[in-house]
């Protein structure tokens, strides 16, 4: 058994330093046979114990300092040897300890905790809903009650081969999402190795390359000779989801950007709404020209008690999806024929709307699509061309919103 140190005091070992110079160092502390405070280079300090069993010398970690205290320290050390003197090995029984504790976490223990991590990463409640059902509805099935500790590349591959050609975006996601929770499952210590679920030099060799945009689907969108009639129609209707999508038609935001909107977003006075980074799809802000009809509608809006939103649901809370479809259902089963997509024959539906501005700047317009991209709040030109353009083009997106509200046949000057 080694000599036993000098102890040191709790103030000697936090006042330890490292030379300087060489590799990691290592003081006794005393107390118990073979404790050492190891300091790194950097000034990184953990728990060592030093043993022999069976003629082989041994070193095992006992924590960091200072989140494992000195007292700890040598409380642990001294167990580790009352096990090393009835002839165990500490090494051994940890690795037992280890494996025995992966093997109980399941890949569904292991989601939930994955999302419960991300909380703060995710843009909204509903990109939370969809992370998690995504995982549900596809990889629960298969490798829900499977340990992390034996999820193999052949595991993975079959929740990802039926629907990685016929539901591409779908399939990929959920591959980044399984990567991800086996990520957390190898840093909390209930895996080891490869992540089975990595695509590079992974199951990119066993499985296609992904087909960018194989199974997108447009949205159903208005015909550019019908957007004025149907403009008009939705103009004769009243409710805060009227008034929301015609927001939505006058702006070209997103839905949920519009449902989501508060009155503290909106500069009247400078004809700006400001939509921060948190309620973005791209996590950048984007500011968005008001025009003289968009300005208008907003200054018509009654507000709804203590709603800090703009387009408030009759509770009081945000507008649902669901609000804005029925209301642009309601209109086009009012007309013959409905307003319909020109290509798919199906009713037009709100985000549609979208692509309805866009054809109109590239069709009717002599804009360049840059402005309309922007208009858009899509990510325009390559990551060094973005970090070096400063302005948003917003006096010059102001006058193109003002002529598409012009062709919508909204008004033109305030009364």
């Amino acid at each position: 058994m080694p000599r036993i140190a000098k102890e040191l005091s709790a103030i000697a070992v936090r006042n330890l330093r490292h030379p300087g110079h060489g590799g990691n160092v290592t003081h006794a502390a005393g107390g118990v046979a073979g404790l050492y405070l190891q300091i790194t280079p950097n000034g990184a300090r953990s728990w060592l114990l030093r043993y022999v069993v069976n003629g082989s010398r041994h070193s095992m970690g006992l924590g960091p300092f200072p989140e494992v205290s000195l007292a700890r320290a040598r409380e642990k050390a001294r167990e580790a040897r009352e096990l090393i003197r009835t002839g165990g090995d500490p090494l051994e029984e940890k690795r037992a300890a280890q494996e025995a504790r992966r093997a109980q976490v399941t890949f569904a223990d292991a989601a939930a905790e994955t999302v419960k991590a991300k909380v703060g990463g995710f843009r909204n409640e509903k990109h939370k809903k969809q992370w998690r059902a995504t995982l549900d509805t596809y990889a629960a099935p298969v490798l829900g009650n499977m340990p992390v500790s034996e999820i193999g590349v052949d595991d993975v591959k079959r929740v990802l081969e039926p629907i990685w050609t016929t539901k591409t975006e779908t399939a990929t996601r959920l591959r980044s999402r399984i990567e991800a929770v086996l990520a957390w499952a190898t840093v909390d210590g209930h895996r080891t190795g490869d992540n089975p679920a990595r695509w590079k030099g992974n199951l990119d060799a066993i499985l296609p390359k992904p087909k960018k945009g194989a199974n997108v689907k447009n949205h159903p969108a208005l015909t550019l000779d019908d957007a004025p009639a149907w403009f008009a129609d939705l103009g004769k209707r009243d409710g805060f989801a009227t008034r929301a999508l015609e927001f939505v038609t006058l702006t070209a935001a997103r839905s949920g950007e519009v449902r989501g909107a508060t009155w503290d977003e909106i500069d009247l006075k400078a004809g700006v709404w400001t939509i921060p980074a948190e309620r973005m799809k791209a996590e950048k802000e984007h500011r968005v020209p008001l025009t003289v009809a968009a300005k208008e509608l907003l200054e018509g809006m009654d507000r709804m008690g203590d709603s800090p939103f703009v387009f408030p649901a009759a509770r009081g809370g945000v507008l649902s999806d669901m609000a804005l479809s029925a209301c642009m259902k309601r209109i086009s089963e009012a007309r013959e024929g409905g307003y319909r997509d020109a290509r798919s024959k199906r009713p037009a539906v709100p985000h549609g709307l979208r692509s309805t501005f866009r054809d109109w700047a590239a069709e009717r317009t002599e804009y360049p699509a840059e402005m309309a991209e922007m208009a858009l709040a899509h990510q325009v030109g390559s990551a060094v061309e973005r970090a070096y353009r400063r302005s948003d083009m917003m006096d010059k997106r102001r006058q193109m919103m003002e002529d598409w509200a012009d062709f919508l046949g909204a008004p033109k000057c305030q009364t």
